[in-house]
C-alpha cells in the first residue's frame, strides 16, 4: 500500500472514513452497531432487508448489493454464513471487487475456507485492493460487548490501517500471518470448541445422573482446571433449556467440515473432531440446525436416555 493510499484512509478516522458492511445476522448486526456508535458512516447490505432495519434506525444507509456497499467505501467488512456466500459477496457479479476502488481494504470476518481467503486476496491485488481475513470468536456475547477475539491474515500494512476498527469490535486482536492464516487459526479455535462442548454436555449428564445440584456443581468446576468460556456462558443456558443461537449449529457443522477437509489435505487425522462432527450432524437431523451450538446436549440426552 502506498503512503498516499494509507494517508487517504486517515487511519480510519470516523469523521472521514466511509464503511461498507455486509451481513446483519446474530453476529454481524451487533458488530456493525458498534461502528455506528463510534461515529462511522456505514452503508449496509443484507440478503434480507428486514434484518438490517435496527441498523438503519441507528443511522446506517441501505444499499442493494455488496457492489453498491463497496462503491464509495474506504473499508468494506463482511460477516455472512457460508463459503459460497463469501464467494458471492466478493467475487460474484454484484460482488465487492467489482466496484471497490484502488486502495480500498476489504475485510472478511466470516469463518470460511483458507484457500478462499487466499483466492480473494490474490484477485483483490489485481484491482489494487487489499484483502484481509479476520474471523472472530466469542459468539453473540462477544459481538454485543465488543470483546471478540480476532484472528487476522493478510498484508501487514493493510492490517495496520484497519486496526482501529478491530479495536472497536474486539479485545484480543492478533495478526497471524499472510492471507488465509486467520482462517487456519479459526479452525484451531473451532477444534478446541468442539472438544470442549462435548465435555461440558457430558459433565452435565453425568452430574444429573449422580444426583448433583448442577448449578452448585458448576460453581466448583468453573473455577478450577476445567474453567472455560463454554462453562461460563453456555452451561447456564443448557440448564435453562435455552438453546437460542449465539452461533448456529449448521454454521458450526460447516466450520468443522472445513477443518476436517483441511486436515485431510494435510494428511492429518483428527478423530475427536470427526466424532463431534457426526454428533452435530445428528443434532441437525433432529431439526435443531438453527439452534445454538450448545444444542449438542439434545443429541447426547437422546443417546443417554436422560436429561440434566
Amino acid at each position: 500500500m502506498t503512503q498516499a493510499q494509507t494517508q487517504n484512509l486517515k487511519a480510519c478516522d470516523p469523521q472521514w472514513t466511509r464503511i461498507g458492511w455486509i451481513g446483519t445476522g446474530v453476529m454481524g448486526a451487533a458488530m456493525c452497531a458498534h461502528l455506528l456508535k463510534a461515529g462511522y458512516s456505514v452503508a449496509v447490505h443484507n440478503r434480507t432487508r428486514e434484518k438490517a432495519v435496527p441498523l438503519l434506525e441507528q443511522g446506517a444507509r441501505w444499499v442493494e448489493s455488496p457492489a453498491e456497499a463497496a462503491r464509495e467505501a474506504h473499508v468494506v467488512l463482511s460477516m455472512v454464513g457460508f463459503p459460497e456466500d463469501v464467494w458471492e459477496v466478493y467475487l460474484g457479479k454484484e460482488g465487492v471487487l467489482q466496484t471497490a476502488r484502488e486502495g480500498t481494504v476489504v475485510v472478511d470476518m466470516t469463518t470460511t475456507e483458507p484457500h478462499l481467503a487466499q483466492e480473494i486476496h490474490k484477485y483483490a491485488k489485481t484491482k489494487g485492493v487489499y484483502a484481509v481475513d479476520a474471523p472472530v470468536s466469542g459468539g453473540d456475547v462477544g459481538a454485543r460487548e465488543g470483546t471478540l477475539s480476532i484472528m487476522i491474515g493478510g498484508d501487514p500494512e493493510a492490517v495496520d490501517v484497519v486496526l482501529p476498527l478491530f479495536r472497536i469490535l474486539g479485545k484480543n486482536i492478533v495478526y497471524q500471518g499472510p492471507a488465509g492464516a486467520g482462517q487456519h487459526t479459526k479452525m484451531c479455535n473451532q477444534i478446541v470448541i468442539a472438544g470442549t462442548m462435548i465435555g461440558v454436555c457430558e459433565s452435565l449428564l453425568y452430574g444429573a445422573r449422580a444426583g448433583l445440584d448442577l448449578e452448585t456443581m458448576l460453581q466448583s468446576i468453573s473455577r478450577g482446571a476445567a474453567a472455560c468460556w463454554t462453562l461460563d456462558n453456555l452451561a447456564p443456558r443448557i440448564l435453562k433449556k435455552n438453546f437460542d443461537p449465539g452461533f448456529f449449529v449448521e454454521h458450526f457443522i460447516k466450520d468443522m467440515g472445513i477443518a476436517l477437509k483441511e486436515a485431510e489435505r494435510m494428511g492429518l487425522c483428527l478423530p475427536g473432531l470427526a466424532l463431534v462432527h457426526q454428533l452435530y450432524l445428528a443434532v441437525k437431523a433432529q431439526g435443531h440446525g438453527k439452534k445454538g451450538t450448545h444444542a449438542l446436549m439434545l443429541a447426547l440426552e437422546q443417546l443417554a436416555g436422560s436429561r440434566p
